[in-house]
């Protein structure tokens, strides 16, 4: 991220189960395999190492965490919904070889809120899923509105606060969709949620992150002029929300993201978009992309 790279920190994102490559190495138990990939994106720029091993065991983690370690000095990014495996990331996390600084833990949602226990083990910087929240039953359902986004937000950031967290501390995540398919306004939803966050008093200093590459996960892969339509895409995104607050995003060191001007046609696609409901924007979208 050469350009943003000064105001948006990159989560390195190769570590992860769902990327078919990774799963094959780690399905075969592959730690030199790993260990390559967590060179290429450490040489490549990446600020924090992303770690995803699935459904597989904690001890998989422990010796995941070690592996990348004796290879790597930046954080790492402990990213799993089970808490076992949180924990064994964290035991595991030497805090010396990452030069003292803290790892993340991706993800504390509002049903998941005894994540922050793990700050016993170790001090992490926690990202706090706000596309979420808690239903009159129990359950959880998406945040439709900004609105609801925004109330996710200070429910969650008020609960890493009573846990010793400061507002610098906690890293909130709008919960990014697939442009390609996105009928409900979840763009839009973003945008705006991240607006009234960076108009609240109560929650100034906060941190963003995004799975970036969600963003366009769906679209096929075709170059525009040598660049790949998908990161034209992505740094039209980013052009929106980095002057929001966005300052970190989970993604590929192979990726070149520049900041793009209001007359740029990508940032004139999202803006159609924005402005149109339902399968309206798909077609703006694939207007934009066959263009």
């Amino acid at each position: 991220m050469p350009v943003f790279n000064n105001r948006v920190a990159l989560i390195g994102e190769s570590i992860n189960d769902s990327v078919p490559a990774t799963k094959a190495l780690l399905d075969a138990g592959s730690l030199g395999g790993i260990q390559q990939l967590v060179r290429s994106q450490d040489e490549g720029g990446a600020d924090y190492i992303d770690v995803n091993i699935g459904l597989r065991s904690k001890d998989w983690m422990t010796r995941l965490v070690k592996a990348i370690q004796d290879v790597t000095a930046k954080p790492l990014s402990i990213d799993s919904p089970d808490m076992e495996i949180c924990r064994a990331g964290l035991e595991a996390y030497d805090l010396d070889r990452a030069g003292g600084q803290r790892p993340i833990l991706n993800s504390i949602s509002p049903l998941r809120p005894e994540m922050f226990e793990l700050l016993a083990i170790r001090q992490f910087l926690p990202v706090l899923l706000i596309s979420e929240q808690k239903t009159a039953d129990g359950g959880c359902a998406a945040c439709r509105t900004a609105e609801e986004t925004h109330e996710t937000a200070k429910t969650l950031v008020a609960m890493a606060q009573q846990h010793g967290l400061g507002r610098a501390d906690v890293i909130l995540d709008p919960g990014i969709a697939p442009i390609g398919s996105d009928t409900g306004g979840n763009l839009k939803r973003l945008l705006d949620a991240m607006k009234l966050i960076q108009n609240d008093p109560e929650l100034q200093g906060v941190h963003y992150s995004v799975g970036l590459s969600n963003f366009t996960v769906m679209l096929p892969v075709r170059r525009k002029d040598g660049i790949l339509v998908k990161s034209t895409l992505e740094s039209a995104f980013l052009s929106k929300a980095v002057p929001l607050g966005l300052d970190m995003v989970i993604g590929s060191v192979k990726r070149n993201y520049e900041p793009l001007p209001e007359s740029h046609p990508a940032v004139e696609c999202l803006d159609r978009c924005l402005a149109s409901d339902g399968f309206e924007s798909l077609a703006y979208v694939r207007r934009f992309y066959r263009g």
